[in-house]
C-alpha cells in the first residue's frame, strides 16, 4: 500500500466538500483503491488514464460523471500525492 500525502490545495477543497455535504466515502473508496494499486478497478470502476500537455506525470480518475481525482504516484517514495478533485470544469476550466 502506498503512503498518502496530501497537497495544502487538495486538504482546502476537502473542506469546501464537506461543506457542500458531500458524500465523502466514494473519495475515500478511489483513494483506497489508488493507495492499493487496485488495477482493474481502477480502469473499470473509476476510469484512471494518464493526462497529457502539461500535466503529463499525473493520472485523473472519475470518481461521478462529473467529479474527478487528480494526482501523482511518485515511484521513488511510493507516496500518493492527491492533488486535486473537483468537476472537468473546475480542473480544466
Amino acid at each position: 500500500m502506498l503512503n498518502i500525502s496530501y497537497q495544502p490545495s487538495f486538504v482546502r477543497q476537502i473542506k469546501r466538500l464537506k461543506r457542500k455535504h458531500y458524500d465523502m466515502q466514494k473519495l475515500v473508496s478511489a483513494v483506497r483503491a489508488v493507495a492499493e494499486q487496485k488495477q482493474d478497478l481502477l480502469r473499470t470502476r473509476y476510469r484512471d488514464h494518464a493526462l497529457q500537455g502539461q500535466l503529463r506525470g499525473f493520472r485523473e480518475l472519475h470518481i461521478e460523471a462529473d467529479r474527478l481525482l487528480v494526482y501523482r504516484i511518485e515511484h521513488d517514495t511510493l507516496t500518493l500525492m492527491l492533488i486535486e478533485t473537483g468537476s472537468h470544469n473546475d480542473l480544466f476550466g
